[in-house]
């Protein structure tokens, strides 16, 4: 199969900018000669590349083409920078981080490379980051997945732990017991959002039904440890957010370790392999790297 490059190119900036219109600006050319390239591309490969919708959504052949895209635009940045630096802009690269990592330990680690890379940052939780990856939307993530997505590489990091924490007002008010599964059952949860399991797994674990409970969704990290410490309700807290140490562990062995894994592209690319490193050097700082 013989794939044009300006189709490809244009198959990446239309899913990434959403529309055909915005994907024309960014190649400076015609909305119709994006919608002409696509067209051509779907008509070499024979399959349906694109839903038009808006944002446009590749189909899973549009996301197979979307990495190989992705890839020739990230090598071609790099043999763009060596042959000349001045010639070429940062190198861009779309990663994915879980929520908790980014609040915590992951932004300083990144930091040193702003200069010389973009970085574009997706937070989604732990569990659906490699989603992110098999559709091509970004190079790496910080996952809870080992098992490596098709075309990728996967290393441990390490864990983050977590606890069962409260404001010491919310506890003596809410779970003076020692936390029972009756005083479980009616004290406030502050939960991330939807997808976030670690305080359903813990009131599971004590035999309450975790839909009993009121719960409060806090979708932002630093947030949710505000909503925690304004005593909101109790929350699993990261050991790396408790810095101040203000907060009481409601039980002591109510500890979880999440287990997080640095998935990337199997590409040999030195801006990627950049931030592999920053990140994995970061990861054998400050994470627990003797747990499984």
């Amino acid at each position: 199969m013989d794939l044009d490059l300006a189709q490809l190119r244009a198959l990446g900036a239309t899913v990434t900018t959403g529309t055909l219109d915005a994907a024309a600006r960014a190649l400076h050319v015609t909305p119709s000669a994006i919608s002409q390239r696509i067209k051509a591309l779907e008509t070499a490969t024979g399959r349906v590349l694109l839903v038009r919708s808006r944002p446009v959504q590749p189909t899973e052949s549009g996301q197979a083409l979307l990495r190989l895209a992705r890839q020739i635009d990230l090598l071609t940045a790099d043999a763009t920078r060596e042959l000349d630096s001045a010639a070429h802009g940062p190198v861009a690269l779309p990663i994915a981080v879980n929520a908790d990592s980014l609040a915590t330990w992951v932004l300083p680690a990144l930091a040193p490379l702003a200069g010389d890379l973009v970085l574009d940052l997706h937070r989604a939780d732990q569990a659906h980051t490699s989603a992110l990856l098999r559709t091509g939307t970004v190079m790496a993530a910080v996952t809870g997945d080992a098992d490596p997505v098709p075309g990728c590489s996967s290393t441990r990091l390490g864990s983050m732990r977590y606890r069962p924490m409260a404001a010491p007002a919310f506890a003596r008010r809410w779970l003076a017991d020692g936390g029972t599964a009756e005083s479980l059952a009616r004290a406030p949860v502050v939960v991330f959002d939807r997808s976030d399991d670690l305080q359903h797994a813990h009131l599971r674990a004590r035999g309450v039904d975790p839909t009993r409970p009121p719960m409060h969704f806090v979708p932002s990290s630093a947030d949710f440890l505000t909503a925690v410490r304004l005593g909101m309700g109790w929350g699993m807290v990261p050991d790396l957010q408790d810095t101040d140490g203000d907060l009481t562990v409601l039980d002591p062995d109510g500890a979880v370790d999440v287990v997080l894994h640095w998935q990337q592209w199997r590409l040999r690319s030195p801006s990627l392999d950049r931030v592999a490193d920053a990140v994995l050097a970061a990861a054998r700082r400050v994470l627990e790297t003797g747990r499984s």
